[in-house]
């Protein structure tokens, strides 16, 4: 089957109504990013009006020599008080500013795992990253822990979930990193694995200053439509990660055909910046003919600016199939459910490539 005809059997709300004379309009984006504040990930609160920060580690030659390693404390005002969390920026040694990641972590900066630093800066990308836990526990704690229990519940099931957390402390590292003079504030790009790859997606949707989004295995409630998904679905995953999300959220399970979006609204949030989406091909709780169909039917939002989003064939992609030539990128490898060095090399080729 084509994809057009796979998309048409999973009866996708419509992400660019027929009435709407202008398309992708700032006030869609907008009703989109209303939409899915309420039904899905909960409201962001506004950043602070200043971001305090504290040099804690700096390293000028790390990495022979290649690359200036700091860690600093990002700290800021929040109605229940103060709060810092640190980040750590590798800034590479080059004649041109160099485009910035800024890597949501599940793991401190000394722990490798899906990091392979001295490999991105290599590449000519500066590289940050904090570890999510450094924001809130990353269960189900009654929102008591860290930046959680700073931001006072309001009534209703719309507050804020323990994702856009993790995201709105994404933004801040950004504010800091357009502070640096050494990198290219016009090419700074969120980035996360899993779970936080659905955050990453939700930071830079919301905030236009990013210049787009890189999500690894994101799969539900992340880059995979929810509408005729395999795997995990909103009923699996608001039932084992509630705090995730709004609550309203789980008023899904089970009964996604009856929401008024799906995914295909977050990714188009990114248009027209850049999208890169990974799948692997035996990550089937993600499901990644879901992820693809998803790229796809988020890929109009890029049209309305007369650009391409996802430039494909015609039917679901072969396994090492790589797609780099629209403003989405994406690719599917062999194996499991990881933040591969293949991965990143997809993505940092897939960004150079469109500048």
């Amino acid at each position: 089957m084509t994809i057009g005809m796979l998309l048409e059997e999973r009866k996708l709300p419509p992400l660019l109504p027929v009435n709407h004379a202008e398309g992708m309009s700032p006030a869609r984006r907008q009703e989109i990013i209303e939409l899915l504040s309420r039904e899905e990930y909960g409201f962001l609160p506004d950043p602070p009006a200043e971001i305090r920060t504290e040099l804690l580690h700096a390293e000028p030659c790390d990495f022979a020599g290649k690359a200036c390693h700091t860690r600093v404390r990002l700290g800021f005002d929040t109605p229940g008080g103060p709060f810092s969390f640190p980040v750590d920026f590798v800034v590479p040694y080059s004649d041109e500013k160099p485009p910035l990641i800024i890597y949501i972590s599940f793991t401190p900066y000394d722990n490798g795992r899906y990091k392979p630093v001295e490999e991105i800066i290599d590449s000519g990308f500066a590289f940050a990253t904090f570890c999510y836990e450094d924001i809130t526990a990353d269960s189900a704690d009654g929102f008591s822990s860290g930046l959680a229990a700073l931001y006072p519940r309001r009534v209703g099931k719309t507050d804020w979930g323990k994702i856009s957390m993790w995201a709105w402390a994404a933004s801040r590292a950004l504010d800091y990193a357009l502070t640096i003079s050494e990198i290219d504030p016009d090419r700074i790009f969120c980035a996360g694995h899993s779970r936080l790859g659905k955050t990453a997606l939700w930071c830079a949707g919301t905030d236009t200053r990013f210049a787009g989004a890189y999500a690894n295995n994101s799969g539900c409630s992340g880059a995979a439509l929810s509408r005729g998904k395999t795997g995990e679905k909103i009923e699996n995953i608001t039932r084992v990660f509630p705090f995730w999300f709004c609550e309203r959220y789980a008023d899904y399970a089970g009964r996604e055909e009856e929401a008024a979006f799906d995914q295909h609204f977050l990714l188009a949030l990114l248009a027209p910046r850049l999208l890169y989406v990974a799948s692997a091909a035996g990550d089937a709780w993600a499901d990644p003919a879901s992820e693809f169909l998803c790229c796809a039917a988020a890929s109009p939002a890029w049209g309305q600016y007369g650009m391409d989003g996802l430039v494909c064939g015609p039917s679901l992609p072969e396994t090492g199939a790589f797609f780099p030539q629209g403003r989405i990128g994406y690719h599917l490898r062999s194996g499991t459910h990881y933040h591969s060095r293949y991965d990143w090399n997809r993505f940092m080729e897939f960004a150079k490539m469109h500048g």
